[in-house]
């Protein structure tokens, strides 16, 4: 765990500081309280990580919307790509819950709060607040708690001028030769899970959502985008002829992970009448064509979810350090360049995204100890709709077989008694990043299907699923929120069958066993059968069979190619999984590869899973193709394992140091943490 810091460490550190913040203080006479880092002792930052642990809402935020809440941001920033910081204003606007609160207490991490200030009914300065940055509590940021004692309405406006810090969590600054250009610099944000602390003050928890709006400046050479509708066209700064300010609007209630921020030279393509692609120029044109279809996956959507009330649904391919396969930010999506298979065959990926403007956006988890609730449903739902673009039930069900696939070997390497292989979670003192797998998309997917044939069916179901969705829209929840509303619409809507059935459900060990899920549902198997039996048979077939025949007859190319991309990776983790003491011999391997041309292999997920059954079959043979992907890819679902095989592998255990050496300046920090955990380094 990353949590592991040496707090003495940590102490010295903040004394070495004291002096410089200090003198800076008292050079520019801020009126605020930084607690004497003089005085900082382990016992400080142990109180304030206890506060957090104690924290009624969310166990990884200061932030008390039990007290007072932020409804609306107003960002006023510079991209300053010299010095790699975003540089201005937020203003927040507070609403009272509570009539007595006298502080409000707001999320930072490593951002330079230079002045907090109270805004007037006509918009302007009308006075300083006193404010305390307290010290930093490893992996959760500093509280900053304003002093709003003296503001006697309900709802009032601060502005808070900071920087972030170079280091910024959230933020990846690429240098030119980074991109797939050469020419620009660019930056994106990745605020998810609790990230969006190191780019703006705010109530870093999704139990809180607020609207947004903002005014960015940058170079005349980049593009700004958000997850927010542009409200206008750029306009010429007043500050800098050279510099153009970019106008946004979020009119629904987001969580703040969901804020998002990109900047390069970007150009775009329509997709549909509410969609455009965006990517550097050299990507455009292969990206509109894979994506072409978006609009008829939102439609189906639609068809199970309800209305799409974000009005624009734009997609934005990135460069490859991108950690995920998708983010899900409101009006803009991001992805990964990896989904550029040339063959439409990822699209499943932004199914995955744009079900997360229902699931997840729209309702939300309250904390990430109930990330289920938004990873579990939207895997639920998207694998609903690939089933209705034509592939049918068969491949619905399939998509969830390769789920179980990699929750099993997910489950395996982090311990089936690991209390993170629950659906809820316990996350005090915990790091949600460091939580991350695919447990609460894969077990959580894998209840809501049981549930569905328990209760009838899809037929049965499908009105459930819209329901809760209308129900919870614009609001966070928690997994009892979802369990009360599941059973009293049956209780309402069902028969007495269903109510005697729900009674049967043993809802503490689905939701808070560690390990494999409870029940594994009936699914159809026709597609991975196919799988199965080409596995079998490289099994079955010897060494000197393949000598005799080439190859070529046992195993004609033609059949791999019938097979599609989910057939083909599951067709290789059959290979790794059926194969004793898990290793397929050196000369098949070499067979295999040639036979199958995966030299050349465009898909992604069908390289990715023959790199790692070439490692864990201990063959070096496709060591050069393994430093190229770890160089060129950084999206954490691949690269993990990948590095964790090479280093269990005593061969390449060195190798898989030098390359993370070589490469982790590339990566963004979640990655490096995961990384540095996976090779048993201090990250």
């Amino acid at each position: 765990m990353r949590t592991n810091i040496n707090l003495n460490l940590l102490t010295i550190c903040y004394r070495f500081l004291a002096i410089g913040f200090l003198g800076v203080s008292i050079f520019l006479g801020v009126t605020y309280t930084r607690l004497s880092t003089f005085n900082v002792k382990m016992s400080d930052v142990e109180a304030l990580s206890n506060e957090l642990k104690a924290n009624p809402i969310d166990p990884n935020s200061f932030a008390r919307a039990d007290q007072a809440k932020v409804n609306h941001h107003h960002l006023s920033l510079s991209v300053d790509f010299d010095h790699q910081q975003l540089v201005g204003n937020v203003r927040l606007t507070v609403n009272k819950v509570s009539t007595n609160v006298s502080k409000l207490m707001l999320d930072t991490y490593e951002l330079d709060i230079q002045k907090v200030q109270l805004i007037n009914d006509q918009g302007q300065i009308s006075g300083k607040l006193n404010h305390k940055l307290f010290p930093m509590v490893p992996e959760f940021g500093s509280k900053l708690e304003v002093d709003i004692s003296s503001i006697k309405s309900v709802q009032f406006v601060i502005q808070v001028d900071y920087k972030t810090a170079t280091t910024a969590r959230a933020l990846q600054w690429l240098k030119p030769e980074q991109t797939e250009g050469g020419v620009y610099p660019y930056m994106f944000s990745q605020c998810q899970a609790i990230n969006a602390r190191s780019m703006v003050p705010c109530q870093d928890t999704p139990s809180v959502k607020s609207t947004y709006t903002a005014e960015i400046e940058a170079p005349k050479f980049a593009t700004v985008l958000m997850s927010a509708k542009i409200t206008s066209e750029p306009t010429q700064s007043t500050k800098n002829s050279e510099w153009n300010v970019h106008h946004f609007n979020q009119s629904v209630p987001i969580p703040s992970y969901l804020i998002a921020i990109v900047s390069g030279q970007l150009v775009s393509r329509q997709l549909g009448p509410r969609s455009h692609v965006w990517s550097e120029p050299g990507l455009i044109e292969r990206s509109a064509w894979e994506f072409e279809g978006v609009e008829n996956i939102l439609q189906i959507a639609e068809q199970l979810a309800g209305p799409y009330v974000f009005e624009v649904y734009d997609l934005l391919v990135l460069p490859p350090s991108f950690p995920f396969g998708g983010m899900e930010n409101p009006c803009l999506t991001f992805v990964t360049p990896t989904l550029l298979a040339g063959d439409r065959s990822l699209v499943y990926v932004v199914a995955h995204e744009i079900s997360h403007s229902w699931t997840g956006n729209l309702v939300t988890n309250q904390n990430f100890e109930h990330f289920w609730l938004n990873e579990g449903f939207t895997t639920f739902l998207e694998r609903k709709i690939i089933g209705r673009m034509g592939a049918g039930e068969a491949a619905r069900q399939f998509g969830a077989l390769e789920g179980l696939k990699d929750l099993r070997q997910t489950i395996e390497a982090m311990g089936v008694q690991n209390q993170l292989t629950q659906m809820v979670t316990d996350l005090r003192g915990i790091n949600p990043d460091d939580a991350f797998s695919v447990v609460p998309y894969e077990k959580g997917h894998t209840f809501l299907f049981y549930l569905e044939q328990l209760l009838g069916g899809p037929d049965v179901f499908n009105p459930f699923l819209k329901a809760y969705i209308d129900n919870f829209k614009y609001q966070s929840i928690n997994t009892e929120q979802f369990k009360k509303f599941l059973i009293n619409y049956f209780f309402e809507n069902g028969s007495a069958e269903h109510n005697k059935l729900l009674t049967e459900v043993d809802w503490n060990r689905w939701l808070k066993t560690p390990g494999y899920p409870l029940i594994t549902p009936q699914y159809n198997t026709s597609l991975l059968d196919v799988c199965v039996e080409l596995a079998n048979r490289w099994i079955t077939t010897n060494d000197e069979m393949f000598r005799n025949d080439g190859g070529a007859n046992l195993f004609p190319l033609d059949e791999f190619k019938r097979l599609d991309s989910g057939q083909k990776k599951l067709f290789l983790i059959e290979l790794d999984e059926r194969t004793e003491l898990k290793r397929m011999s050196n000369f098949k391997m070499e067979q295999l590869t040639n036979l199958y041309q995966l030299r050349t292999e465009r898909n992604s997920e069908v390289r990715y899973s023959w790199l790692v059954l070439s490692l864990k079959s201990y063959w070096n043979g496709a060591l050069n193709e393994t430093k190229e992907f770890v160089h060129e890819i950084g999206r954490l679902k691949y690269i993990r394992p990948i590095y964790r095989a090479m280093y269990q592998w005593p061969e390449t255990k060195q190798f898989a140091l030098d390359l993370f050496a070589a490469n982790k300046d590339r990566m963004m920090s979640l990655c490096v943490a995961a990384i540095s955990s996976e090779l048993g380094l201090k990250n």
